[in-house]
């Protein structure tokens, strides 16, 4: 049986979707789960503020590994999308 080249083209551009949705999500996710912030001025003096430029300097990092992850999915789903394109107008051209 074969499968009609519009309903493969829109499945792959229905998972490409999926996939960008679930990335923007997850990229969302991860700056939605900030840690509460704490009292920076107990403790020692400065104990406060070492722990605050840790945790800053935690969540720049995370932050960064989500932008790229999102950026290389952003990627891949432009690119899949591109392709099923390319194909819809080859198929029209005949």
């Amino acid at each position: 049986m074969r499968m009609d080249p519009e309903t493969s083209d829109e499945r792959r551009l229905d998972a490409a979707a999926g996939r960008l949705e679930r990335a923007v999500a997850a990229l969302e996710s991860r700056l939605g789960s900030r840690e509460g912030d704490g009292d920076l001025f107990e403790g020692p003096p400065g104990e406060g503020l070492q722990a605050e430029f840790v945790r800053a300097k935690s969540r720049a990092r995370e932050l960064e590994a989500a932008g790229e992850e999102a950026s290389a999915a952003l990627g891949r789903a432009i690119h899949e999308i591109r392709s099923a394109l390319a194909g819809e107008i080859e198929e029209g051209d005949r």
